[in-house]
């Protein structure tokens, strides 16, 4: 019952009423992104949810659009902003994610949307990820986000899957703002952000 009707119903009704409360701080990290990021304040990005069905993912743009002189993008750690980085350790880069909850593209607590180019990479197992609608945050971001391994994360995912309960979520969304505050995760060992997923 709590997976089928109270999960999505309090998902809808927490996400709309965060929107709210937040709008100000939306509003002027919206305008300070435009004027930072040439008129760009949002990032949208194709990624696969429940069932791999796709959809768009919007957050703050944390970094420039610089290239290098053969039009490729520069590596994350040199177009990541300074207020980027302030962003994305606070981790207000995912406030507009509450309206992708909010229109019912995601969860607030679930597997967090990847690539849809993984989609061809992943076995049976990791694939069960896709079981649930992702989320904005979940149990692999409260063990470790982009710091562990990519085969730590899918099993963190599989194991929420298999686990999904109204204490389950109350004790990630209580984690969650606990990392947050200790900005703990963001970066990997070798990245600003999260290394690439390669296939087993």
């Amino acid at each position: 019952m709590y997976k089928k009707i109270i999960k999505p119903i309090s998902d809808f009704v927490i996400s709309f009423t965060a929107f709210i409360i937040l709008s100000p701080i939306f509003l002027f990290i919206t305008l300070f992104l435009f004027f930072a990021n040439s008129g760009k304040p949002f990032f949208l990005q194709k990624r696969p949810g429940k069932n791999e069905k796709i959809f768009k993912v919007v957050k703050f743009k944390t970094m420039n659009d610089k290239k290098d002189k053969n039009g490729n993008l520069l590596p994350d750690e040199k177009r990541l902003t300074k207020i980027g980085k302030f962003i994305r350790k606070t981790s207000l880069d995912e406030i507009p994610q509450l309206i992708n909850v909010i229109k019912g593209d995601m969860s607030l607590i679930g597997p967090r949307p990847l690539l849809p180019e993984y989609l061809k990479l992943y076995d049976y197992f990791q694939k069960r990820r896709h079981e649930v609608k992702p989320g904005i945050t979940g149990w692999a971001q409260i063990n470790g986000r982009n710091a562990i391994s990519w085969q730590q994360k899918f099993e963190y995912d599989v194991w929420y899957v298999e686990n999904i309960s109204f204490l389950l979520d109350l004790k990630i969304l209580f984690l969650t703002f606990k990392k947050v505050f200790k900005s703990e995760g963001i970066s990997s060992e070798t990245s600003a952000t999260t290394e690439k997923f390669k296939g087993n």
